[in-house]
């Protein structure tokens, strides 16, 4: 695997972890598994049965508990300990046949990278959920479901395409994360006043 297709992979499950860590666990260890992806040595342990099997039950957990308005908010607020840290885990792993200095910066990326998209779901997700029908989630949650294998296909079939594509959600982001904040914090400040 050349150095663009280990950084896009690194990249790909960051950000995919950030949205559906086990959904992308699972399919980096199923698609290694059928040889369809060459997983660098230090992640060939998602290829173990054992760790697909957990993936797999806590994706199909994740994937029911994401469609509940609200719920899905709990979730994902207890989940920003675990897809942060998992995806910055992730980023290191692929690339961890290189100089330590590679693997420690791709593991700060890593975790940026997962915290950025764990925060931009999980905010819009809250704001989603005050709308008292649950179209609106269910659409949301559908669009994740697909947006993380998609994603992970292009970051393996089309490095390239997938680390600018990356750039651009990172750019996006930015942009947007202050305005789901100030949008979280009147949320926050309406309910206070309703329970005042």
């Amino acid at each position: 695997m050349d150095l663009v297709a280990q950084v896009a992979l690194a990249g790909g499950l960051a950000w995919a972890s950030g949205i559906r860590l086990y959904a992308v666990v699972f399919l980096a260890g199923w698609l290694g598994r059928l040889g369809f992806l060459a997983l660098p040595e230090h992640l060939l342990v998602l290829q173990h049965p054992a760790v697909l099997g957990v993936a797999g039950v806590m994706g199909l957990a994740e994937f029911v508990a994401d469609k509940v308005p609200a719920f899905d908010s709990l979730w994902d607020g207890v989940h920003t300990f675990i897809r942060i840290p998992a995806g910055a885990l992730l980023a290191a792993a692929a690339l961890g046949g290189m100089d330590p200095v590679w693997v420690a910066a791709a593991a700060l990326i890593g975790g940026t990278i997962a915290s950025t998209a764990h925060a931009t779901k999980a905010g819009g997700r809250a704001l989603v959920n005050t709308s008292p029908e649950p179209f609106s989630n269910w659409t949301a949650s559908f669009a994740e479901d697909l947006a993380v294998p998609v994603g992970f296909w292009l970051a393996i079939q089309y490095p390239v395409l997938f680390l600018g594509l990356l750039v651009a959600f990172l750019a996006l982001a930015a942009w947007l994360l202050p305005k789901l904040w100030r949008g979280l914090r009147s949320l926050l400040a309406r309910l206070r006043s309703v329970f005042a």
